[in-house]
């Protein structure tokens, strides 16, 4: 079960952060990890990176996941051994660690290159590589 979890995790990292620092990377990390914390999102590291509207068959539709590598039509099985070698290695030391959340609580990101409509209303928290992550707002 923890093999999964973190072979859900370190996959999320290196689609959607394999490019970015040691931090960045983290920080991606990071926000799926605070997911599974808030009730509004599933309860587990694979639950979170695949969550996605899907098909009566249970396929996803395309680009309607919460990360879009899962859903884009590309192959999901990484093709830069390091690449994946490292993100499973930052994962491990997350699940490992006690390291501070560096995203302030976010739960979402973004590239800077884009400005999607769902982040309007959200509460940036930290602007980590080339990724601005938002937090939201408690229920009560």
């Amino acid at each position: 079960m923890l093999v999964d979890a973190l072979m859900c995790l370190a996959l999320n990292v290196y689609f959607e952060a394999r490019n970015q620092s040691l931090e960045g990377q983290l920080a991606v990390a990071q926000v799926v990890v605070n997911r599974t914390i808030d009730n509004r999102y599933p309860d587990t590291l694979c639950e979170v990176v695949y969550d996605a509207r899907t098909y009566s068959s249970g396929f996803p539709k395309r680009h309607q996941c919460q990360f879009s590598w899962y859903c884009d039509g590309k192959s999901d099985k990484p093709t830069d051994k390091a690449a994946f070698e490292r993100a499973m290695q930052i994962t491990i030391y997350l699940m490992k660690s006690n390291v501070s959340d560096i995203t302030n609580g976010a739960m979402h990101y973004h590239t800077l290159q884009v400005l999607p409509f769902w982040a309007e209303g959200k509460n940036p928290t930290a602007i980590i590589g080339n990724h601005i992550f938002y937090r939201l707002e408690s229920r009560y």
